[in-house]
């Protein structure tokens, strides 16, 4: 085992709910309006803090894709997944993009969250 050496993010984070490790910019979120099996998600440009997981294909609400999860480097929880690769020209989008499951999240300014009661777009696997 390695020295695990955490990345200080400058700026509004949103953290492990679990350790509080930052994992990505609010100035990185892309989308508010993604769902996974356990509620709600945000899609992010980019991720820090984070281990990835093995490469598998899921199929998820809007096709099939090329995922890994991936976890928070500190507590080793399961914090959402990467988009490796889409199969469908529409969501091309998503490649290289990174989900964080809200339920496994906290925003590092504020204690609640907004909710978007009126999502135009979303993403799950088929469970």
């Amino acid at each position: 085992m390695g020295r695990i050496f955490v990345v200080d993010l400058e700026g509004r984070t949103y953290k492990c709910k679990f350790c509080k490790t930052p994992l990505a910019l609010a100035d990185e979120l892309v989308s508010r309006a993604f769902h996974c099996r356990r509620g709600k998600a945000y899609l992010f440009n980019n991720a820090a803090n984070i281990t990835v997981g093995t490469l598998e294909e899921r199929m998820m609400q809007s096709g099939m894709h090329t995922v890994a999860d991936i976890f928070c480097c500190c507590c080793g929880q399961i914090v959402g997944w990467k988009y490796e690769a889409a199969h469908e020209k529409s969501q091309k989008y998503k490649e290289g993009k990174f989900v964080l499951e809200r339920g496994r999240i906290v925003d590092g300014v504020e204690s609640e969250f907004y909710i978007d009661t009126h999502p135009t777009m979303s993403d799950a696997e088929d469970a």
